[in-house]
């Protein structure tokens, strides 16, 4: 029973002891890191401020501003190790051998790392533009450090890995489209007359865009009808209303105006042998 008594006395005092030693430096390391948790959200709020004056995607503002917290932490970080009498150069050798390994079983997410930060810092496409890869194609919503984000008129979404899109053919249609509208009139028809109600047409909708300006023309000689192509631009939003609308509306005022679209023909002779 003494034994008992002096064990549990000697590990009382074995804590006080290390309590009146290191409780101390624990405390003022805790108030470190507290510190520099304060201070590293100080630091960001203050790089987002200042990276509004620059042309720059909100991506890259985020992440030179999480940079710069992580930066902040890291030395209060180091701060409060040293506080605690931790020996540093062993420390950072062990996270160097850990952070090798790490790095090799992560080959594919550090590899999407890398390419996003291409696709962050040069630019290809941005926010809101329309693009076409990897036999994928979409308006792009988000543009992160591991992959991107394409949406397609029918709401659906495309996520596409950052090292798929980095290296390959990339089409950026940007923030306008073309649409291409094929329209067949008879040969018997006045084109003068089908072209300046196609252009009626296009200069009375609200879909289409003044600048670039649209184009119509002849497009073909067909078999059974004088094709005249349609090709206005119009915002990337506006493309799939704009493709409908047009179509409609050339047809009545085709009807309106006794303009023939013509059904396919086709000529068969029967020939008598014998």
């Amino acid at each position: 029973m003494d034994e008992h008594i002096q064990t549990v006395n000697q590990i009382k005092a074995n804590v006080i002891d290390l309590a009146m030693k290191f409780g101390p430096k624990v405390l003022v390391a805790i108030l470190i890191i507290v510190a520099g948790v304060f201070v590293a959200r100080w630091v960001g709020r203050m790089f987002l401020d200042m990276l509004e004056r620059f042309d720059l995607e909100p991506p890259v503002r985020e992440l030179l501003a999480r940079i710069a917290k992580g930066f902040v932490i890291g030395l209060f970080a180091i701060m409060a190790l040293q506080n605690l009498g931790v020996e540093l150069l062993p420390l950072i050798a062990g996270l160097g051998v850990a952070g090798a390994g790490v790095a090799l079983a992560m080959q594919g997410v550090l590899g999407n790392m890398v390419a996003g930060l291409t696709i962050i810092f040069t630019k290809p496409f941005r926010v809101g533009e329309y693009i076409s890869i990897v036999h994928e194609e979409g308006q792009v919503v988000t543009i992160s450090l591991f992959s991107t984000v394409l949406t397609h008129p029918d709401q659906s979404r495309v996520v596409i890995p950052n090292r798929k899109i980095v290296g390959e053919i990339l089409h950026n249609y940007g923030r306008v489209r073309q649409l291409d509208i094929v329209v067949g009139v008879a040969y018997d028809t006045d084109v003068n007359l089908a072209l300046a109600a196609v252009q009626e047409v296009v200069d009375g909708s609200s879909h289409v865009l003044k600048d670039p300006a649209p184009l119509i023309q002849i497009k073909v000689l067909a078999d059974s009808s004088i094709d005249i192509a349609v090709k206005p631009w119009v915002s990337v939003d506006d493309f799939g209303p704009a493709n409908g609308a047009i179509n409609k509306a050339v047809l009545e005022i085709f009807r309106a105006r006794h303009i023939v679209i013509p059904f396919p023909q086709r000529d068969v002779r029967m020939l008598a042998v014998g």
